[in-house]
């Protein structure tokens, strides 16, 4: 995951392997801990959150048991903003405990970058346990820091399931979205091709394709994880 490959298009083959060049980054930008999530919102009931961290195992499985993901302040403020946002005694005021144990585990110094794309949303964490981040240092390394979050972002993207988070837009052609859309404001199969001047058998092939390509067992359930997916 170097500025090289981004720009040649190469890929780690695997989420693992691009994690630990992650890590590699983080270190040399000064910090030993970094963490990155990627959420799918897709199910709707069951949204996926894809996690990894070289953070101390005990606190991995603390944060875990304890649900911790469901209060931290940190994802919060990742999953409705793309400011940068460092740790500190006012960001984690409504969860004081979380924050206290975290500095218990070394933990104690963190600067958070959102990413906001089409249908996902995703979260890079850079994290120490010594030396305060200065606002020079913040300033100097906050363009690399943010690079990071969107090479992160865009790599994990291409490698973790949904496979359509990677190809996105062009997963559905034109026409398809076009049917869906109708779909979606509830015409029927017979007002859609009426609409498009098309025939009904073409609504209902276009309508079959889409199905097969986000894996959904009718048509409404197309139309909803196309919205939630950003394809729309």
């Amino acid at each position: 995951m170097t500025e090289e490959q981004d720009a040649k298009g190469d890929r780690p083959d695997n989420p693992e392997d691009a994690f630990a060049q992650l890590v590699d980054h983080a270190q040399a930008l000064g910090f030993e801990y970094c963490a990155y999530g990627l959420q799918v919102p897709w199910p709707l009931t069951r949204p996926r959150t894809h996690m990894f961290s070289n953070y101390p195992t005990v606190w991995q499985a603390r944060y875990a048991e304890q649900h911790y993901l469901g209060i931290d302040p940190t994802v919060h403020h990742a999953r409705t903003s793309v400011a940068p946002a460092i740790w500190s005694h006012r960001l984690f005021a409504h969860t004081p405990a979380l924050w206290q144990e975290a500095q218990d585990m070394g933990l104690r110094v963190g600067w958070v970058q959102g990413v906001r794309d089409v249908g996902h949303n995703g979260m890079l964490t850079l994290a120490r346990s010594g030396e305060p981040l200065s606002a020079a240092e913040r300033r100097e390394k906050a363009s690399q820091v943010l690079w990071l979050a969107h090479t992160a972002h865009d790599t994990m993207s291409c490698l973790l399931p949904p496979v359509i988070a990677c190809e996105g837009l062009t997963s559905l052609t034109e026409r398809e979205r076009e049917i869906l859309r109708w779909t979606g404001d509830g015409k029927s199969a017979s007002e859609v091709a009426a609409i498009l001047e098309i025939g009904e058998r073409t609504v209902h092939f276009h309508v079959q394709n889409v199905m097969a390509k986000l894996g959904a067992v009718n048509k409404t359930a197309a139309v909803a994880q196309a919205v939630a997916l950003g394809l729309l």
